[in-house]
């Protein structure tokens, strides 16, 4: 099963540089999973195909499409939990 965390950001959004840190140990820790960011300014259709409309906001998806979406800075257990069941 092909898992993607889609990480949607912006150079200026503060809460951004505070999630960034959280997301760079979990790729560390999770070879199997696709980690993307999209900078919500150069790549706004991605960003309006996800409905994204505040930052960051973390999308995870596995072949069955959206598993999980957090909005803001959020915990890496949270994101962590999503990523396992989506696996």
């Amino acid at each position: 099963m092909t898992v993607k965390l889609l990480d949607f950001y912006a150079d200026w959004c503060g809460p951004c540089k505070t999630q960034d840190p959280i997301l760079d140990e979990l790729e560390s820790d999770y070879n199997e999973v696709a980690f993307e960011k999209i900078d919500v300014d150069s790549k706004q259709d991605i960003a309006n195909q996800y409905e994204v409309r505040s930052l960051p906001t973390v999308v995870i998806e596995n072949d069955d499409g959206v598993v999980d979406r957090f909005i803001g800075v959020t915990q890496r257990e949270d994101i962590e939990t999503a990523i396992q069941q989506a696996l």
